[in-house]
């Protein structure tokens, strides 16, 4: 007897139509199933009221109160222009602050019936401002009834689940509305083995969809939840241990370093030693690629921890055993840059075929997509024949046109920006799946690359090279202290006094048309504050120029600009013929300017955590110290300052990712770092989960390991399905 269809039963048959429409497009909830894992968030006592004191605005709230007194009040208006016009005015209180609730026009007849001072009900709204008085206007409301036989005790212990709801449909609806499906998570299959429930104490899972939504006790909900998280994390580390399972058995060809070949001649030119990390990386990816699978291995490396120096190194090993490497870089500005600093590094050795290459030379070639038609043609050339070894270049490398002689290693650069379908893409090219390597400089604490990057190894670089200078970073609150935003460029005048150069970063490029619709709508002055445009590039390298930097060689460089034209600028500012690279944040990733010594960064607060920390490591690369000053006008109090504070504070992108993922929500994190597939963890989180995600993954390998198609464990084959959507699927497919 198949039961699991009782879950599957779309939500209209059992609540019908309306509610069921408004629950899929405002909740996305569309079968029984769904319905009983939308998980309440938290939980009232009816004894213990939630602090109006700490509403927050703007915001979809529910709260449990008293009514301290109502009042009916007539008035003129232009539908009742004889005084006709009611208002019903409600304090509720709990204690701790006090709310007014407003109810108009023929609104008002039944709160005043039912809203009688004394009376308590759960009330849910939006919190807005009314003559600098907290108010909820016409909220949905819910009485509080004791009945006959229920204590006041028990009543007033009564744990009331309140739900993630909308405006449409409040958190008691959504209440009753499980009250309705709570029978049928009897029938819920449980994905967890029996062994490892029992062994780690944890209730079945239909016991645990009982207590989530109708707990009696804390000790229920703390049960419940213990369970709900195995549930999540086990089923996605089984997806990835699968993922890994089945590239495990994929077949690539072993390429090994010849003892004399390339890579020996690079090694023996570098004019310095590589660091212990560098070794310690290089030997584990060495050891993957020796073998007749495909390495899929993720690079962590803090901002200039010298990930290029380990990839061209793999580069090079993998041109040795006969094959050819390809890099794929975000963008062009970034394949360029890599193209030079790899044709730099490697000296004659990149001159294959040429007068004056060494005789182990290959050819290093870069393909993007705005190239000219005969270099374009030539650079395809070298890359179908096996001329060129190394091949460095942006999404054009993925076109159909684009063959390869022996594709045995890519290398993706900043995998954040990246699609998988454009990874998977690539793989396609070889013969045998090559050897791939993911490079990113955006720290992943553990549990996420465990959660997000499953699918592959992690190697970490966490020490800097030698000759790298700490970097002083500084907010700057221009709106509280101008006089600091004036020394902020003394600073930068000095640093270009003493031979140096700077970055200035903004959040926009300044050319963009005004949206019209927009313009019209008449703002308060806090709001206009608050919501001003960002700063952009082309303003504010007028207003320096003209300004504070006066004098200066100023330039801009921003995403719109055609690629030669960004190169040029590039090329100007490395070369050191300009002294301040106005700039959007096309700067993050890759730039190579080691005289570069100041950045300020304008409107800070509207850069994530891990971008600041992404854009300061362009400057202190060189022997010079580094100095990045953050520009703010946000409040001292406001979180966005502490987040900058933060950012000031310390150097070490573990800690800030740390940060980041606490302040930002997680899905968003993990939706970022999967192709933009929604998050499914509800219960799990992420940083404070970290024990059982590490558990969860070595249970998931095991069960793998021992029963790779879940033959003997179909409840776990039905949750697999169920958390493989469409998007995951193809997201885990293409990893």
């Amino acid at each position: 007897m198949d039961l699991v269809p009782a879950l599957e039963e779309p939500l209209k048959k059992v609540l019908g139509p309306a509610t069921a429409k408004v629950m899929a497009e405002h909740l996305g909830l569309h079968t029984v199933g769904d319905l009983l894992h939308h998980y309440p968030r938290r939980y009232e006592e009816r004894g213990q009221l939630t602090h109006l004191a700490e509403l927050p605005m703007d915001e979809h709230v529910t709260v449990v109160a008293q009514v301290a007194d109502a009042r009916l009040h007539t008035f003129a208006s232009s539908k009742a222009p004889r005084g006709k016009g009611q208002r019903l005015e409600v304090t509720i209180t709990d204690g701790s602050g006090r709310l007014q609730l407003v109810f108009f026009g023929s609104g008002v007849h039944k709160p005043h019936k039912e809203l009688l001072p004394g009376t308590r009900a759960m009330f849910a709204g939006k919190v807005s401002v009314f003559n600098r008085r907290l108010q909820l206007a016409h909220p949905a409301y819910e009485l509080l009834k004791g009945d006959a036989e229920e204590t006041v005790e028990t009543w007033a212990g009564t744990l009331i689940p309140i739900y993630p709801a909308t405006a449409k449909l409040e958190s008691w609806k959504i209440g009753k509305a499980l009250q309705t499906v709570l029978p049928s998570a009897q029938e819920a299959v449980d994905p967890l083995p029996d062994s490892l429930r029992e062994g780690r104490g944890l209730v079945s899972l239909p016991e645990a969809l009982l207590k989530i939504h109708r707990p009696h006790t804390k000790a229920d909900i703390a049960a419940a939840r213990d369970r709900l998280k195995w549930d999540e994390a086990f089923v996605l580390q089984v997806a990835l241990a699968r993922r890994r399972h089945t590239d495990a058995q994929l077949p690539a060809v072993a390429r090994k370093p010849s003892p004399d070949g390339l890579l020996a001649a690079f090694d023996d030119r570098l004019p310095f030693t590589l660091t212990d990390g560098q070794l310690k990386v290089s030997k584990e990816i060495f050891d993957d690629l020796a073998t007749e699978h495909p390495m899929h291995r993720l690079l962590q490396g803090e901002v200039g921890s010298g990930k290029t120096m380990v990839a061209l190194r793999a580069m090079l090993a993998v041109v040795d055993a006969g094959g050819q490497a390809a890099m794929l870089a975000p963008t062009e500005v970034l394949a360029q840059q890599h193209h030079r600093s790899i044709t730099e590094m490697m000296g004659e050795l990149a001159e294959g075929g040429m007068l004056g290459g060494a005789e182990r030379a290959t050819k290093v070639t870069l393909l993007t997509g705005s190239m000219g038609t005969a270099a374009r043609r030539q650079a395809l050339l070298d890359l179908v024949t096996g001329e060129a070894g190394i091949v460095i270049g942006t999404h054009a490398l993925i076109e159909d046109k684009v063959q390869f002689h022996d594709l045995g290693l890519v290398v993706v650069d900043e995998q954040h920006r990246f699609g998988v379908e454009q990874r998977d893409a690539l793989r396609g090219k070889g013969k045998q799946p090559p050897h791939l390597l993911v490079m990113t400089a955006t720290p992943i604490p553990r549990t996420v690359a465990m959660t997000v990057f499953g699918d592959l190894e992690t190697s970490v670089l966490d020490q800097l090279p030698a000759g790298r200078s700490p970097i002083a970073s500084h907010v700057v609150p221009a709106a509280d202290k101008p006089h600091f935003l004036a020394r902020a460029w003394e600073r930068v005048r000095e640093e270009v006094g003493n031979g140096h150069q700077a970055y200035v970063v903004c959040p926009r490029i300044g050319d963009e048309e005004d949206d019209p619709k927009k313009a019209g709508k008449k703002k308060s002055p806090e709001d206009e504050a608050e919501k001003r445009p960002p700063l952009a590039v082309l303003d504010v390298a007028a207003q320096l120029a003209k300004g504070p930097l006066q004098g200066l060689r100023i330039e801009v460089l921003h995403g719109r600009m055609h690629p030669d034209d960004k190169d040029a600028v590039m090329r100007r500012f490395a070369a050191g013929d300009t002294d301040v690279l106005v700039a959007t944040t096309v700067i993050e990733v890759g730039v190579n300017v080691p005289n570069a010594t100041a950045m300020v960064i304008m409107d800070a607060d509207r850069f994530g955590v891990s971008q600041l920390h992404q854009l300061r490591g362009r400057v202190g690369r060189g022997s010079a110290a580094g100095l990045c000053l953050l520009v703010s006008e946000m409040p001292e109090a406001s979180p966005a300052r502490q987040r900058l504070n933060s950012v000031a504070s310390t150097l070490d992108g573990f800690e800030l990712s740390r940060i980041d993922l606490e302040q930002r929500r997680e899905g968003d994190v993990l939706g970022q770092a999967q192709s933009g597939a929604r998050t499914s963890l509800r219960v799990l989180s992420v940083i404070e989960d970290e024990e059982v995600i590490a558990e969860a993954r070595e249970e998931a390998t095991a069960v793998v390991e021992a029963d790779p198609d879940l033959e003997r464990l179909p409840g776990l084959r039905v949750a697999l399905d169920a958390l493989l959507d469409e998007e995951r699927e193809q997201y885990l497919e293409k990893g």
